[in-house]
């Protein structure tokens, strides 16, 4: 009866909505510890929707759990950083520790102890999600600490404040990071000069989207406000905050010591566009932002820079009518694909849409609907504030503005820096003090590119090296083999399953370096490798896939000893001769030409 009671004042405090299953089912799993049968089908039967599209939600989602959990659910941060600083040791003594193999309950159902993707904390790692509460920096002593807390069943509210402290480190700051704009100036100088005006001083500032495609943020804007509506809709304005990307951490930060300055953002952009409804799409990993942001909005619809009638500037009466959300995703890498966003924002599993229709013709609930990064509506609001000429003077005239760097790996200060886009490699390598050897710097997280030492000269910059913001180094004693593979394994994990190319390419790569790590590979594997780049970068149907072999390929061609030195024979012959296979078949046709028999590299033509 207790849990037909939660169900239903989850169910109540979301109007018995389906397009909100995801914060249905989280709260619910909140309340019950995991989602049981039956919990679905009194969800799916208060929704109103059927059985299968609630379970097909649910199932899809890495913290959505279908079987029971541990009433203490420890997840270790698996990202090739967290590696490096030695997780796997600490999560093998902790499960020592607590007598529990990774990946299973234990008997009593005390605790659970499995790897997740990366966290977003890369700068103060090894860090694991209690919980899904982060704890960062995590050490011998800590495991000690944590399994005695675990063992004696001691409410995370007793544990110690300073293991959930987690830190800025911001290193570097510019416009966005040494900002000290006041609430609502952006959005009243916005006002002041109206919807065209404020599009084109977005026009003249040549801004581009932070995520990592560079789109014009202008012409996404112009569009969705073109757009027509049909009877009951409006404009939507979604700040993508799901920064799911290995080695990316700066919209963490911009959200937790800026998000005045992002929510001002959104606002100027949905006064721009005609928008009455926003969402700020957070990670799951994330969630301990989830109470600050919320008491933000909060402070500012009291302050009337959001909800019904914001006002014009002087306080002018008449205004528009736009509010924020903050929907909690729930472990989902793909989600970070813009329609792939808006599938989760409805409630159903996060996978990309055929396009077109774009989104801002056809978005959330097929409204009008413009998905931006957290540092682009940052960017949007100190342009409405400054103009679009102060901020194109700023950088490279094709990458204009600044750009936030996640910096971690192999260098004595991790954490962010900000610099004018244009900046080389070098410079952001002795800012940081990546001082010994350097052997590769990964740009833009496993997506991205790995670079050389010897490219330190290249700059960051949409007319060179474009980026989202990570920026990953390893030192001469990293082994770029298993740099490859462990993003090889977090393609595989996070592939949604929705296009052959990518379900089955993603888990063949990681197969096939798995045998190279076992010294079990040949020059086949290495040929076949190549193959599944060529056939995933052109068949796969989103970026996932496109990109999921960028850094075997990379580190094939520029690391290619740490592959060959796993290789039985550089040769290769194969087992099974298939020509000779056919000798029988050739036989009862009476045939034994040239054309009877497979191609080889001596035939003509070949």
């Amino acid at each position: 009866m207790n849990s037909i009671n939660s169900i239903n004042a989850v169910l109540a405090r979301h109007d018995n909505d389906g397009t909100r299953l995801m914060q249905i089912l989280r709260e619910t799993q909140d309340a019950l510890g995991w989602l049981a049968p039956a919990t679905l089908t009194a969800i799916a039967r208060g929704v109103n929707w059927p059985r299968a599209k609630v379970e097909g939600t649910a199932a899809f989602y890495s913290f959505f759990h279908t079987r029971p959990r541990g009433k203490f659910c420890v997840l270790w941060s698996d990202n090739i950083t967290d590696r490096m600083l030695g997780n796997r040791e600490l999560m093998a003594q902790m499960c020592e520790k607590l007598w529990l193999e990774p990946g299973h309950v234990s008997e009593d159902g005390l605790v659970s102890v499995n790897t997740t993707s990366c966290t977003g904390m890369c700068d103060q790692g090894p860090a694991v999600l209690v919980n899904y509460r982060a704890i960062t920096r995590m050490d011998r002593q800590r495991v000690e600490q944590m399994a005695e807390l675990i063992r004696s069943d001691t409410p995370l509210e007793r544990w110690p404040a300073a293991w959930f402290a987690v830190a800025d480190n911001v290193r570097r700051a510019d416009i966005l990071l040494g900002n000290v704009m006041a609430p609502g100036s952006a959005l009243a100088a916005a006002m002041a000069r109206g919807a065209d005006a404020t599009l084109e001083e977005m026009r003249q500032s040549n801004l581009r989207g932070r995520g990592g495609a560079g789109f014009s943020t202008c012409l996404k804007w112009e569009a969705c406000r073109q757009a027509p509506l049909k009877e009951g809709q409006t404009r939507v304005v979604v700040c993508n905050a799901d920064e799911g990307e290995p080695g990316t951490f700066k919209d963490r930060v911009l959200l937790a010591a800026h998000a005045d300055l992002v929510f001002e953002g959104m606002t100027v952009a949905a006064s721009a566009i005609g928008a009455t409804q926003g969402f700020v799409y957070l990670r799951g990993e994330y969630r301990y932002l989830l109470e600050p942001l919320n008491a933000v909005l909060e402070r500012r619809r009291q302050a009337k820079l959001l909800g019904k009638g914001i006002p014009g500037l002087g306080g002018v009466s008449g205004g528009f009518d736009f509010d924020i959300e903050v929907h909690l995703g729930a472990g989902a890498y793909v989600c970070g694909e813009e329609s792939a966003l808006i599938e989760s924002l409805e409630g159903k599993p996060g996978r990309p849409r055929v396009r077109p229709p774009f989104p801002v013709t056809n978005g959330y609930l097929d409204q009008p609907t413009i998905v931006n990064n957290v540092e682009t509506f940052a960017c949007a609001a100190l342009i409405a504030l400054n103009g679009g000429a102060w901020f194109a003077r700023i950088g490279t005239p094709k990458s204009t503005g600044t750009k936030i760097l996640s910096v971690s790996g192999d260098v004595e200060r991790p954490g962010l820096y900000e610099y004018p886009f244009g900046v080389t490699v070098q410079q952001v390598l002795d800012d940081a003090g990546a001082n010994r050897c350097v052997q590769g710097i990964q740009v833009s997280g496993p997506s991205g590119l790995t670079l050389t030492g010897d490219e330190a000269g290249r700059r960051i910059c949409f007319e060179d090296i474009p980026t989202a913001g990570a920026f990953m180094v390893f030192d001469c004693t990293r082994d770029m083999f298993e740099v490859a593979r462990n993003f090889a394994h977090f393609f595989a994990h996070e592939s949604c399953g929705f296009c052959t190319p990518c379900r089955v390419g993603t888990q063949v790569v990681a197969r096939l370096m798995d045998k190279l790590a076992a010294n079990r590979g040949s020059q086949y594997d290495i040929n076949e490798l190549f193959k599944m780049h060529r056939l995933m970068q052109g068949a796969s149907h989103c970026g996932l896939g496109n990109t999921a072999c960028n850094p075997v390929f990379d580190t094939l061609n520029k690391f290619k000893p740490a592959y060959e030195q796993r290789l039985n024979s550089l040769d290769f012959e194969p087992a099974f001769d298939l020509d000779a296979a056919l000798s029988q078949a050739r036989q009862m046709t009476g045939r034994d030409d040239a054309g009877a028999h497979l191609p080889t590299e001596n035939t003509p033509g070949v």
